[in-house]
């Protein structure tokens, strides 16, 4: 097989998405964990990630709801309950209490989180007309007027009182910029380790959801995840244009140094021998890869070559919609995505021997499945300059994946 090298800029899997991916197959393993984010894990250094900058938490509402286009959140206040935040949003306090695996009379901490099973019910804007408590005046002394008989100065005729109409239901501000991921605690899961997941620093998630100075957190709570305040890398990038100038425009050439001062007249004497002439070497034509070797994912061009602690894969192109194919037989051991949402498949070929596919749509398989050499697993994913990013992977180290394919 003929690989063709090409230089081209290209979005590569992040080494902290493929740690944390590592790290969660390695708790799966039995292997032991660096929950504290002092050590290293296979190699890396979890402290970048835990430096991580991310925005602010967006500021709630006069309701206490900051809504997204997919989902809201209530935040409480000072002496809140469950049941408290339920009535000032419009909501059932059970509805609410089982979703988020606590009781109605739950006290709730200043500004902890509170995930909504569905979305609040619009209310009238608070105005002159609305009491503290959320009681309708204006509705009220309608009903009153509504029921009491007419009157006027002049007897035998009657005036009707005009009422003013209310004010049409106005729906939550939807936040701009992305949408945070809300993610669900799971037994034995802690702050950290969910801080460590998701690469963003302990304190911005205690600062978002509302957590205590331990930072204790229940199974079934919902988080907010921060957002990263650095902007998203671009995923195109223009090629660089050459600059061509006319004959005779430019630097001036420099002179050469033979022109500079002439070589000495040596008079070299003819060699009374001639060497032996090397004999020619033939390089055999490659063969077909043994049983024992990987395919490739993708039939392409490699774009990017592997560089330890830069690249941890090889870049493979292709057309849009290619198939990717699982480069050896195992079983697939996980399926998730990187921090700009990209899907990642990880297939397990023997217990430390791991292979990843980064960059991919259209997932065929499911985790646990059993996979063959070769078979179809997803598809190039419809960009500009579609690629599948593949590792190949020795328990947390990662190797160049070249030796294994050819």
């Amino acid at each position: 097989m003929t690989v063709t090298i090409l230089s081209h800029p290209h979005r590569v899997l992040r080494a902290g998405s493929a740690l944390a991916l590592m790290a969660a197959l390695a708790a799966c393993d039995g292997s032991p964990l660096d929950y504290d984010l002092r050590g290293r894990v296979g190699g890396f250094s979890t402290a970048p990630a835990a430096q991580s900058a991310t925005s602010s938490r967006p500021t709630a509402d006069a309701r206490g709801l900051i809504s997204y286009p997919s989902y809201q959140v209530a935040v409480a206040q000072r002496g809140d309950t469950v049941a408290d935040v339920a009535n000032r949003i419009g909501l059932p306090a059970g509805e609410i209490a089982r979703f988020n695996g606590v009781q109605p009379d739950d006290k709730l901490r200043p500004g902890e989180v509170i995930a909504l099973p569905r979305r609040a019910p619009d209310v009238l804007p608070q105005s002159e007309d609305v009491a503290p408590g959320g009681v309708d005046i204006a509705a009220l002394a309608g009903q009153a007027i509504d029921t009491a008989p007419l009157t006027s100065d002049n007897p035998g005729s009657a005036t009707p009182t005009t009422i003013q109409p209310r004010p049409e239901p106005v729906a939550p501000e939807v936040q701009d910029g992305p949408e945070p991921v809300r993610h669900k605690v799971k037994r034995g899961e802690t702050a950290f380790t969910i801080s460590r997941l998701y690469q963003v620093p302990v304190k911005s998630l205690a600062e978002w959801n509302g957590l205590g100075s331990n930072f204790a957190i229940r199974e079934g709570q919902y988080l907010l995840i921060p957002t990263k305040d650095q902007p998203a890398p671009k995923r195109e990038t223009q090629p660089e244009v050459a600059v061509v100038t006319a004959p005779g425009v430019g630097s001036p050439t420099p002179t050469p140094p033979s022109a500079v001062k002439p070589l000495p007249d040596e008079q070299i004497e003819p060699a009374a021998v001639q060497p032996e002439a090397k004999p020619e070497v033939k390089v055999p034509e490659p063969t077909a890869a043994p049983d024992s070797a990987m395919v490739y994912p993708v039939q392409g061009k490699i774009v990017r070559t592997y560089s330890k602690g830069k690249n941890d894969g090889i870049d493979i192109s292709g057309p849009a919609g290619a198939t990717v194919r699982a480069a050896d037989a195992g079983t697939v051991a996980a399926i998730t995505k990187d921090s700009n949402g990209i899907p990642i498949i990880v297939i397990r070929h023997d217990p430390k021997l791991l292979s990843v596919y980064a960059n991919v749509d259209q997932i065929e398989v499911n985790k646990g499945d059993a996979v063959r050499r070769g078979q179809s697993i997803a598809a190039l994913r419809e960009e500009a300059t579609p690629y599948v990013h593949f590792e190949v992977r020795n328990g947390f180290d990662s190797v160049d994946p070249l030796p294994y394919l050819n």
